[in-house]
């Protein structure tokens, strides 16, 4: 259910939720375990043992884990982010974990300028994951970050799954929460957490004595958190959808072929790795 981060429309005078600021009360909560996570859920995704000397492009690093987790795994990394916050969070991981490294390079940018992507050459691996939905010009950030893509080379995204008027009412409610004070962004917050939350949790007391037993293994997932998903969930906006055949034929039709995909049920990423099979 979290996006990475927002590389947004840089013409949109759209509403846009501050990613960057999530993200940095993310870091407080962030440890090796969660680490751990991440580059096994990266790994296994992929398909890959290691990815050393590989080319590897974070688009919308978000908090920077995954470029992080990239750089541990032998990647030379680029990252970049639109929102400054955001930038400054992975900068901080770099800083902490690979100080003065010269093959992990973060800047500020956008997935839709199309010079900027083009003067970033081509990657063996371009990962964006739960980010070009939000950026108000969905098709065109997925075309132009495909581009980056080597012959060979793995274009690994997720993207938010279309659920027709439920996918609608969502846009209202993330529309509502990012032109409202802070009284209406904790009602929707709260309102969330119970619908996403609450048949699960009483689940896991009926069956486990543990209301929390989900919440608490929810790092096992990409090693993110639970609480900061949902205020990342509520708050995303810009806000687009797709299904599955259509990212599939629009990438198809550019000289992909699917390598993996993992779909969703209710709201959330549909996630899909994709190798480029031709120029």
């Amino acid at each position: 259910m979290d996006a990475q981060s927002s590389v947004v429309n840089i013409n949109s005078t759209n509403t846009r939720f501050e990613f960057g600021a999530n993200w940095q009360a993310f870091l407080n909560c962030l440890n090796e375990e969660r680490i751990a996570k991440a580059e096994e859920s990266l790994i296994d995704n992929l398909g890959l043992a290691t990815l050393n000397g590989l080319r590897f492009l974070d688009i919308g690093s978000g908090s920077g884990l995954f470029s992080l987790v990239a750089r541990r795994l032998g990647a030379v990394v680029y990252s970049f982010d639109y929102d400054k916050n955001s930038v400054e969070c992975t900068k901080y991981l770099r800083q902490k974990f690979f100080s003065d490294d010269s093959k992990w390079i973060i800047e500020q940018g956008s997935v839709l300028d199309q010079k900027y992507m083009a003067s970033l050459g081509k990657f063996d691996i371009v990962y964006s994951w739960g980010v070009l939905h939000h950026t108000g010009e969905m098709w065109k950030a997925i075309d132009y970050a495909c581009q980056s893509v080597k012959v060979n080379g793995h274009f690994y995204i997720a993207i938010y799954n279309d659920e027709a008027g439920a996918s609608r009412r969502w846009k209202k409610v993330k529309r509502l929460y990012n032109n409202s004070g802070k009284l209406i962004r904790s009602v929707l917050i709260s309102y969330t957490f119970l619908k996403v939350w609450s048949i699960t949790m009483v689940k896991d007391l009926i069956h486990h004595k543990n209301l929390l037993k989900s919440w608490s293994s929810y790092n096992v997932h990409r090693g993110m958190s639970p609480w900061y998903d949902i205020i990342d969930w509520v708050g995303g906006y810009p806000f687009e959808v797709a299904k599955p055949d259509e990212i599939f034929n629009f990438l198809k039709d550019r000289g992909f072929r699917l390598e993996k995909l993992k779909t969703c049920i209710g709201p959330g990423c549909n996630e899909y790795v994709f190798k480029k099979v031709k120029s």
